[in-house]
Parts: C-alpha cells; structure tokens; sequence
C-alpha cells in the first residue's frame, strides 16, 4: 500500500496558509468589523424590542449563525481561489504532473482552506464575547461540527475552482446562492417564527440543518433534531468527496 507523500502536501499547505498571511490584518479585521456591525444593528436595535428566542437571549442566539454565515463564505472563497489561481496562472499542469494523487492535493488545499475558516470561525466567537455572554453548551461537538462545516464547504469551494472558468463565476455562486440561503435559513430567527407555509418551505433550505445543529452545540436546542443535521452534513461531505473524485478521473476543467 502507498504512502502520503507527507512533503508534497506540507509543501502546498504551507504555500496557502502563506498566501493568507500576506493579507492576514484584513482577513482578520474585516470578520471583527462585521460581526460588531451585526451585533450593533441586530443585536441592539432588534434585541432590543425582541428580547429572547425560545427562553434564549437575543444577542446569544445570533451568534452560531453568525459563526456560519462567516465560514461559509470563507470555506468556499478560500478554497474555489486556492485551486482556480493554478488554473488561471497554467501551473495546474505542474501540478497534474508532479508526484502527488488527488487524494494528497485535496488533502492540502482543503486541509489550508479549512484551517483559515476555523480561525475566522474561533475569531467572531472571541468578537462575540465583547457584546454578549455565550455559554456553550457542548464545546467539544461544538469544534467537531465547526470542522465538519470547514471541511465540506472546503470541499464544495473546491468544486467551484475546478468548475470556475472566469473571476465571476467563481465569485457567483456564493453571492447569489449561499449568501442568500443563509439569510434564509435560519441565521438571525427561529423557523418556528415563521407562518405556514413559509415554515414547511423552509426546511428544503439546506442551511437551515446545519445552523440549526451548530445552535444546538450552543444551546442544547435547534430548529430541527441535530440528527437530521449530522446526516445532512455527512452526505454532502460524500457528494463532494464523489463529485471531486469524478473530476480528477476524468480531467474536468482540469486538462483544458
């Protein structure tokens, strides 16, 4: 049986948490700005007259869906730009060709995408402790989840690079599709608020079982039951594994 080739993915790993560290003031300013910004007008014009969500605080209970909405757009910016700037620059040929399978060179890209999208995530958790206590219920499936999140958005960012054949088709999707249905899904309200047959529509929305399972770690409760959210998130970690599995057999966008 094979072994990694530890060095070659260390080697890309690096080159990308590099590629972060070139802009890390704003990547990190910008997740502080805005999560203050939020609390400002979420959590203190609206907190202020919609004082607690299910026996929740207002103020507390934005902040998973803040978290999430954060490292979603971060998960798939991170990754669609770390695998489509080798496409746009022709060193993916180098790559193609160089000692290392699939498996290692998404292992790095999306091992580097996932970690600075845990950063960011871990960062507005710290930001949020300035404007509001938050207790959280189950640290540890709280990490687990923040990770599962990190890397199956990682991997669909990845998917958008490969398929991306312009700046704004890799930009497109997350801001007509996820930022949308993150707004939608849940973020800063309960579904339960919502009247039918908005509230049954609403559950076809995909984002609203991963922040509602995210809200869970925090508060012991969610929308829905964070079994439908663990199956939610395993299946599209494994439509994405499929998906770029099929994409490196058969050389889609990749050899073109």
């Amino acid at each position: 049986m094979s072994h990694f080739n530890h060095r070659a993915i260390w080697a890309i790993y690096r080159f990308e948490l590099h590629r972060f560290s070139r802009t890390l003031l704003t990547g990190l300013l910008v997740p502080v700005i805005t999560t203050s910004l939020y609390f400002v007008v979420f959590g203190g014009a609206i907190g202020s007259r919609m004082t607690q969500i299910d026996g929740i605080p207002y103020a507390a209970f934005i902040v998973p869906g803040l978290i999430m909405m954060s490292m979603f757009t971060e998960s798939i910016f991170n990754a669609s730009f770390g695998i489509y700037m080798p496409k746009f620059s022709g060193t993916i040929y180098e790559l193609l060709s160089a000692p290392i399978s699939a498996g290692e060179t998404v292992i790095a890209y999306v091992g580097a995408a996932a970690t600075k999208s845990l950063i960011v995530g871990l960062i507005i958790l710290a930001t949020a402790h300035l404007f509001v206590d938050v207790n959280v219920m189950h640290p540890f499936a709280m990490i687990a989840f923040m990770v599962l999140i990190a890397v199956s958005f990682c991997l669909f960012g990845f998917i958008l690079g490969i398929w991306a054949q312009s700046f704004e088709q890799l930009q497109v999707i997350p801001l007509l599709l996820i930022m949308p249905m993150t707004f939608l899904g849940g973020a800063f309200y309960s579904i339960h608020m919502l009247a039918e047959p908005w509230r049954t529509i609403t559950l076809f929305n995909p984002i609203v079982y991963l922040i509602s399972g995210f809200r869970w770690t925090f508060f012991g409760r969610g929308d829905v039951g964070i079994e439908y959210s663990l199956l939610f998130i395993t299946a599209m970690l494994l439509v994405c594994l499929a998906v770029i599995g099929w994409m490196f057999k058969t050389g889609y966008r990749l050899k073109k």
